[in-house]
């Protein structure tokens, strides 16, 4: 009965174009050390493993079910846990589980790690996907006696120390603000969407029809202000709510919808139809962008405190992010602003450059293909 129930979920399971990759790490203190759950995405473990054995492009449960030795020793050589300068070995729990997230099915693994001394400072270094998909997150939640702290390790971030005695909501609620700059930093898609809306920032159309320099800072700091702020705002909206499980849009619609809105933007700096209300460009793309990191938080289950201070970390960290993006942007661009290349090259060719790459990007999402590897 149960390969039966797994099967049903692995049948519907296709991968979603440009999903971000996460897995799922619960760690809870035990008499031992600790009893672990991992949840790792099925189609990251074929794209590593091979699984397929058929080539038919969908996973049937024997199929993984025939590859679990395999499975379990890639997924907890990828981790590392410690306490006291000495590590604290895993070994698996039973078989191999399957799960049904909200962009796929999953293989559960369960295990423990057995720590020679009663831990108080958990080491933990986290190395899952990185080499294939710098992009990947581990979401880590470690349950205490005294609370539970939730935390994102990525590439640049993968390895920290956790101390089990002060727990809390707010315990990682750094490492969430670092997550949230990550988050926009490493979102190429995002990137180039919010330069489509940066670089007129330092322009006005002229009577003419043309582009001409803005004669003062000022204003040109206000309006990039402006769209950053619409951005978080509405950012912040659709991500709560869909955080909350109040509203749920598929991956790939979000996606595709997202290329489509940088398509919007860099066209209108080549041939600009909607003047003066970029500010409310940014903020329809950031409700479309408040659901790709909400899916996470959903599949997560955090408690209502959790959740909150995670949401509002990750949210300051967008928003530095931001800023970053704005304080490195704005004065190189106002200090060009008079010359003929910016308005040429780097308005009107910048601009037509993005929104061919996110033509491609929307037919990869649409269609679920792989053309660039961005």
């Amino acid at each position: 009965m149960n390969r039966f129930l797994a099967l049903l979920v692995l049948l519907p399971s296709i991968a979603l174009a440009h999903k971000p990759s996460d897995s799922y790490l619960h760690l809870e203190r035990a008499a031992h050390g600790f009893n672990g759950r991992w949840d790792v995405a099925l189609r990251d473990l074929d794209t590593v493993l091979g699984l397929d054995s058929n080539g038919d492009g969908a996973l049937a449960w024997g199929e993984v079910r025939t590859r679990q030795e395999d499975i379990v020793r890639h997924v907890l050589s990828r981790l590392s846990l410690g306490t006291a300068g000495t590590p604290c070995p895993t070994t698996a729990e039973g078989d191999l589980r399957v799960a049904r997230h909200s962009d796929g099915a999953y293989a559960v693994l369960d295990f423990r790690a057995a720590c020679p001394v009663e831990p108080s400072m958990l080491t933990l270094d986290y190395t899952l996907l990185f080499d294939r998909d710098p992009q990947h997150r581990g979401v880590v939640q470690v349950t205490g006696e005294q609370g539970q702290g939730t935390l994102i390790l990525s590439a640049s971030r993968h390895a920290v120390e956790i101390p089990l005695a002060r727990l809390s909501a707010w315990s990682h609620f750094g490492g969430m603000v670092h997550s949230g700059v990550e988050h926009i930093w490493a979102g190429l898609d995002h990137l180039l969407f919010l330069l489509a809306l940066l670089l007129p920032s330092v322009l006005r159309r002229s009577p003419t029809g043309g582009w001409e320099p803005v004669d003062r800072f000022g204003p040109a700091l206000r309006d990039v202000v402006k769209v950053v702020s619409a951005f978080t705002v509405a950012h912040s909206l659709t991500l709560s709510v869909a955080a909350l499980g109040l509203v749920s849009l598929p991956s790939r619609l979000v996606e595709s919808a997202i290329a489509v809105s940088v398509i919007l933007a860099a066209a209108n700096n080549v041939f600009p139809r909607v003047r003066g209300t970029r500010w409310a460009v940014a903020f329809a793309l950031g409700l479309l962008h408040g659901f790709g990191f909400a899916s996470v938080l959903a599949d997560l289950g955090l408690p209502a405190g959790g959740l909150a201070t995670t949401l509002l970390g990750f949210n300051v960290g967008v928003e530095l992010g931001q800023l970053a993006c704005v304080a490195v942007f704005l004065p190189v661009a106002f200090l060009l602003r008079g010359a003929s290349m910016y308005r040429r090259a780097i308005l009107v060719g910048g601009s037509a450059a993005i929104g061919l790459i996110a033509c491609v990007w929307l037919a990869e999402r649409a269609l679920d293909l792989s053309v660039l590897p961005l």
